[in-house]
């Protein structure tokens, strides 16, 4: 006798969703990994792994999301967009999913629309700097996910910012040094850390950490700086 797949029942438990948002969650990563033999937008191939290292990986930082102000969201470097479209799904924010990669945006938004959800999820295909300069101040909430270090995350995240706006830092692992650094960029970026979460995936072996910056005041250069800047020569 077959064992009773329970994820969708045990996710929606977890998380304190309904079943159809979870199977609507499914649905999406299923879209993904089929449009994923045409377009590499994620290494994950199968279900089983979609499963955990996206959709439960995406949902483990629902919880700063609630407790950020309300307002506009956008994933930066969404890829194949996590955790921006499940995100979005399970807190009804408007959201933008921003990725440099004009093909993966193309398929994102055609996976957008296939889903139904196309009046609340939006794309941008462009560099953040770029989006910084249309959208100043503009967002609530700004997730990324194994996207730069927190530094760089920081520099491209505060002129996106209102103030008390929030970027969420998806994270496998950091060094000390680089969460020091990052700290005294303060004053500099005017990004403040609140909080700093660690946790393991369902799998038992997969760790996460998710480390948030508030916007707090005004930073002491002009930001953004030149396109690819914050990476290449980060403060």
């Amino acid at each position: 006798m077959e064992e009773k797949d329970t994820w969708v029942e045990d996710i929606a438990g977890i998380f304190g969703l309904d079943v159809e948002t979870v199977q609507l969650l499914e649905s999406y990563l299923l879209k993904i990994i089929e449009v994923n033999k045409k377009i590499n937008l994620t290494r994950i191939e199968t279900l089983e792994s979609g499963r955990v290292l996206h959709l439960e990986d995406s949902l483990a930082g629902f919880q700063e999301l609630k407790e950020a102000p309300a307002g506009l969201y956008a994933d930066l470097g969404t890829g194949g967009g996590f955790p921006g479209v499940p995100l979005a799904l399970v807190s009804g924010r408007d959201t933008l999913l921003v990725d440099s990669v004009k093909k993966k945006v193309t398929a994102l938004e055609e996976v957008v629309r296939e889903l139904g959800v196309q009046d609340r999820i939006t794309c941008y295909g462009g560099r953040i700097e770029e989006l910084a300069l249309e959208k100043k101040g503009r967002f609530a909430v700004l997730t990324a996910r194994a996207l730069s270090s927190l530094s760089s995350l920081m520099e491209l995240a505060s002129p996106l910012l209102e103030q008390k706006g929030r970027l969420i830092c998806y994270k496998a692992n950091i060094e000390d040094s680089e969460l020091e650094h990052a700290v005294a960029l303060k004053e500099t970026l005017a990004m403040r850390l609140v909080s700093d979460r660690s946790f393991m995936l369902s799998d038992g072996v997969t760790t996460r950490r998710i480390v948030v910056f508030e916007k707090v005041g005004y930073p002491t250069l002009k930001l953004p700086r030149r396109t690819g800047m914050a990476q290449k020569k980060p403060l």
